[in-house]
């Protein structure tokens, strides 16, 4: 009978989490054009409630941690500890073109190369800044990650093989919504 409870709980949360996943912003350092977008997306023009997504303070309770900016060196273990506080399973939006590479701030020294090479990144959004459509299809694209993890027992599948390692694994997959 346990069992089949835990089993029951878990499909239970499993749905909630698709059917109204909860967004948490971080800033990195970014010049703050991402960050207007992502307001403007939660603002009643977009009206993002509609579907579900809900805008939260705290990692600890966030499905998707949005990330703006470029990653400063400052910034670099504040990123890796929210993401650590988050639960699992847990996804990640990069955006923009320094969320992604570091954009216009790239190579500077304080700057590192891009969300990705501090935490792992699943969905990558194009733009500087991107349009509020773009993130939400961005949140949606994510959601579709969700559904697929949970079909297919987590998110191991879509992990990269190690260079060299000729094992004949699936490729990784990432997103990317396009500008």
């Amino acid at each position: 009978m346990p069992r089949v409870i835990h089993s029951l709980s878990k499909r239970l949360a499993a749905w909630a989490r698709v059917k109204s996943p909860w967004v948490s912003v971080f800033n990195t350092g970014s010049c703050n054009a991402c960050d207007i977008e992502v307001i403007a997306t939660l603002m009643p023009r977009f009206d993002v409630e509609r579907f579900g997504i809900l805008a939260k303070g705290s990692p600890r309770h966030a499905d998707i941690l949005i990330v703006t900016g470029p990653v400063t060196a400052k910034q670099e273990s504040r990123l890796r500890r929210i993401w650590e506080q988050m639960p699992e399973p847990k996804y990640v939006i990069a955006m923009g073109a320094c969320g992604a590479s570091g954009g216009v701030f790239q190579g500077l020294y304080h700057v590192r190369d891009g969300v990705e090479s501090v935490i792992p990144v699943d969905v990558f959004v194009a733009g500087c800044p991107p349009r509020p459509d773009e993130i939400i299809n961005a949140v949606v694209t994510c959601l579709g990650l969700m559904k697929e993890d949970m079909a297919r027992g987590g998110k191991e599948w879509r992990k990269k093989p190690a260079k060299g390692s000729g094992t004949g694994a699936a490729p990784g997959k990432q997103a990317e919504v396009a500008a």
